[in-house]
């Protein structure tokens, strides 16, 4: 459920909150929207072998640029960090930390990071809330 790019497709709005929830980036085309069936950072990191592009030797290409500006623009994150965050300490412990920051803290649900929005109970949440949220959690271990 980590795609190439660095997006943690668990998040993703076509994962989370849609009745045909996506597989993944790396999982079938079953429920995937057109933009990610024909996905060329995706093709891109096939076609040279890798997993992530964070593993390739032409890294950050323009395509991962500019993906990386959008996503930072629209949806306050960064994908390349995401990356590195999984390059140095694994998947594992990436996915357990987005777990923290995009678990529902009314209902348990799944927030998704391109609306904001409960999977479960449909609250939204700013993303400065999120971000507190998710601080507290960490201090409070």
């Amino acid at each position: 459920m980590f795609a190439p790019c660095g997006m943690n497709c668990m998040v993703c709005y076509r994962h989370c909150c849609h009745p045909r929830p996506c597989a993944g980036c790396q999982g079938g085309e079953d429920g995937k929207p057109i933009h990610c069936r024909s996905c060329k950072i995706k093709e891109c990191a096939r076609e040279r072998g890798v997993s992530y592009c964070f593993a390739c030797g032409g890294y950050p290409c323009e395509r991962v640029k500019n993906l990386e500006k959008s996503y930072r623009t629209r949806y306050g994150t960064s994908l390349m960090e995401n990356g590195r965050l999984v390059k140095e300490e694994g998947l594992s412990v990436f996915l357990r930390r987005q777990e923290e920051q995009y678990t529902c803290p009314d209902c348990g649900g799944v927030i998704s990071l391109h609306d904001r929005e409960c999977s479960e109970c449909q609250r939204k949440i700013t993303a400065q809330a999120q971000r507190g949220e998710a601080d507290e959690k960490n201090e409070l271990a």
